[in-house]
């Protein structure tokens, strides 16, 4: 799908001979292109025409979350058929783990974070996966690791009407995705069993899906409010996305945990040796417990701490 630049705007003034030289740039494989123009003179709007010239995705990235907000505004405004993407830090708060040797204290670290953010963020990752004609605007946290994309997309569990799909299959595969079952109401990340129906809330929308069953057949598809159970739309079929991004197949997690006891047998004597017991002592209580959670569940907090050996980097 192309990019649609819907606006009651013309290019005035200088607006079109920058337009021009940019589209030509960006064409001719410039890497570098300076946009200047004073505030209120009609940047973005430039930008747009850029973007619907050019057709490709973009990445819009801004030095604070304020200013991500004001232009992921602007460009859903401009571009209403299109993907525009909204990609910032979830933390409402963070407090990174420390240690204060002088008294012996450790602090675990300590993170609240913002639901509506992180169903953008997941949204965005969805776009990108899905189609081209995406904008992502996005503040410079989006520069750090999430993981292995290749891993993330490995995990995308597509299901369709009319698919042999035993029950026990679902949950299995939804427990890898890190979707938690509950009993209860229906939250993100959550899915929920009655009988031969399976309600699903993926993390990167607002609606949840219905999966209902006859046998080990797939009988039924829709979109449902997570809320009251209504049936919104009907459905052929439906991807389910990890929970986080930092999702990993089995096989690929039995090698981590490997390569994670292995760095631990080497690091704990060291420490011993130069007497840091008490050192010694944590980092192995520690590793032991996220090395059990990742054989249990498939994540421990934390598990960016551990993202070389995931990732199979030396």
């Amino acid at each position: 799908m192309k990019f649609t630049l819907v606006s009651e705007y013309q290019p005035r003034g200088d607006q079109p001979e920058a337009i021009e030289a940019l589209v030509r740039g960006v064409r001719e494989g410039k890497r570098f292109q300076v946009l200047m123009g004073i505030t209120g003179s009609g940047k973005t709007f430039s930008i747009s025409k850029v973007i619907e010239q050019v057709n490709r995705p973009v990445l819009v990235m801004a030095h604070n979350k304020t200013l991500a907000a004001q232009l992921y505004q602007e460009f859903k405004k401009f571009f209403p058929y299109n993907a525009v993407e909204y990609f910032v830090s979830y933390y409402d708060y963070y407090q990174p783990e420390a240690y204060i040797p002088a008294t012996d204290t450790y602090i675990e670290k300590e993170a609240i974070i913002n639901e509506d953010i992180d169903r953008l963020r997941m949204s965005a990752t969805r776009a990108l996966f899905e189609r081209r004609d995406v904008i992502i605007v996005a503040s410079v946290s989006c520069i750090y690791g999430l993981g292995d994309p290749n891993e993330y997309y490995g995990m995308l569990f597509w299901v369709h009407r009319g698919q042999v799909l035993p029950r026990s299959e679902l949950l299995r595969r939804l427990v890898e995705l890190q979707y938690e079952r509950t009993e209860d109401e229906l939250r993100r990340g959550t899915f929920r069993v009655r009988g031969d129906v399976v309600e699903v809330y993926p993390v990167d929308r607002d609606l949840a899906i219905r999966i209902e069953l006859w046998g080990d057949e797939v009988d039924a598809l829709a979109t449902i409010d997570p809320l009251f159970g209504e049936v919104l739309e009907r459905l052929d079929r439906v991807a389910l996305y990890p929970k986080t991004h930092f999702v990993t197949r089995r096989d690929v997690l039995r090698r981590a945990i490997r390569s994670i006891r292995e760095e631990l047998e080497w690091w704990w004597p060291q420490l011993e040796a130069k007497g840091k017991r008490l050192e010694a002592q944590r980092i192995r209580e520690r590793t032991l417990y996220d090395l059990e959670m990742l054989e249990q569940f498939g994540y421990c907090r934390g598990i960016e701490n551990y993202s070389r050996h995931l990732t199979g980097r030396r």
